[in-house]
């Protein structure tokens, strides 16, 4: 289906913002604006690390980069607890979509866990439609300014918890108002997919998609899990598949090298079978550079950006896709992920082009608008050409 669009200019001298983007991995509750969860924490009598917007943005990126796993697991702590009202539900949602907009986002999908907003009385049901009410508000409001988005929700359950049947049938319920897919979050190592197997069966039955986070946290067992329990058809951040691809250096001048095109610099790469099978299925890689960074996820390649083995995943024809993950968190957006890719490993318009439609075609949509959103996009390429 994909179409390239023939001679790409190379030429980035322009804001990479003006280019349309395929967001697939973007939590709601890590994508707030900081004057936004301070008016919402006064409201609910919560207490923050600051209540000046700029401070408080700067304690999220500083907790989040910090090192301490519990200074990031606090970051979510102050967000979640802005979010137990229909009021606070609806307000993010809006907002997240506009931002999501601004940053030239023409399809999103939000994922968020349900389950973690019913502190003040609310009700599955009631979160999900107060969710939905605020990006469809958010698409209007995106409209009127003469843009379009188009958002769907991925409905999401917390992997430590117990609840997967509940959340799927939840899914399944709002399939028709919003929700699009499915994921498990939260604690990946020591809890696989297999805990949540009867739900994915479930899923799997009413024909319902699910992407599961798995390589981030966790190596190659959950990715295994998450192909056969989770029936996964995307791989939430699946960087570390890399683990399972050998690459023997021709020499230690070539092994200096890593930072150059994947076939100029080895003698001979071997991909293990569960790698192979996700590079030949073209199960996308939802791979989000910042914090994977962040969080240690490729500690294992190395210690700086150019250690990400994105690039060598990309070389070898992986299903790579580019996210934010968490944008208040690591301080990013989706342009500030294209500019970084450019920067680290000189990607060209015909690279983010071609990351863009690997992620729309990875896109939970219905074909006809998968399609279309392929054509919008390869034609928005083809007037920067």
């Amino acid at each position: 289906m994909t179409e390239t669009i023939p001679d790409a200019a190379p030429d980035l001298d322009f804001d990479l913002k003006v280019l349309p983007k395929v967001s697939l991995h973007d939590h709601l509750d890590g994508g707030l604006r900081p004057a936004t969860i301070i008016e919402l924490a006064e409201a609910a009598g919560h207490t923050l690390p600051s209540t000046d917007p700029v401070a408080l943005g700067e304690w999220f990126r500083e907790s989040a980069d910090s090192g301490s796993l519990v200074r990031y697991l606090e970051t979510f702590d102050h967000t979640i607890a802005v979010m137990q009202t229909k009021e606070g539900l609806f307000r993010v949602a809006k907002e997240f979509v506009e931002d999501l907009a601004d940053d030239g986002v023409v399809y999103g999908e939000v994922r968020w866990a349900p389950e973690q907003h019913l502190q003040k009385g609310l009700s599955l049901d009631e979160v999900v439609e107060a969710v939905q009410a605020g990006l469809e508000a958010g698409v209007d409001a995106v409209a009127e300014t003469g843009r379009d988005i188009q958002v769907g929700q991925l409905i999401t359950a917390m992997r430590h918890a117990d609840r997967g049947q509940e959340i799927a049938e939840l899914a399944v319920r709002h399939r028709n108002n919003g929700a699009v897919g499915f994921d498990i979050a939260g604690a990946e190592d020591g809890f696989l997919p297999s805990r949540f197997k009867d739900a994915f069966t479930y899923l799997a039955q009413h024909n319902f998609p699910a992407t599961v986070h798995a390589g981030e946290a966790a190596g190659l067992d959950s990715i295994q899990s998450a192909l056969v329990d989770g029936r996964a058809l995307r791989l939430g951040h699946g960087v570390r598949i890399a683990e399972d691809v050998t690459i023997e250096f021709e020499d230690d001048e070539d092994a200096d090298a890593q930072g150059d095109e994947v076939n100029d610099t080895i003698g001979m790469v071997t991909l293990g079978e569960l790698a192979s099978w996700v590079r030949d299925r073209g199960i996308a890689l939802e791979i989000c550079p910042s914090s994977n960074l962040q969080t240690g996820a490729i500690a294992g390649f190395g210690e700086g950006i150019e250690s990400h083995p994105l690039d060598m995943l990309y070389q070898l024809g992986f299903n790579v896709t580019i996210n934010t993950d968490n944008r208040l968190m690591s301080g990013v957006t989706l342009t500030d992920e294209f500019e970084l890719l450019v920067e680290t490993f000189d990607y060209d318009l015909d690279d983010l082009l071609e990351l863009t439609l690997n992620a729309a075609e990875a896109a939970f949509l219905p074909l006809e608008e998968k399609e279309a959103l392929v054509e919008y996009i390869n034609e928005a390429y083809a007037d920067l050409g």
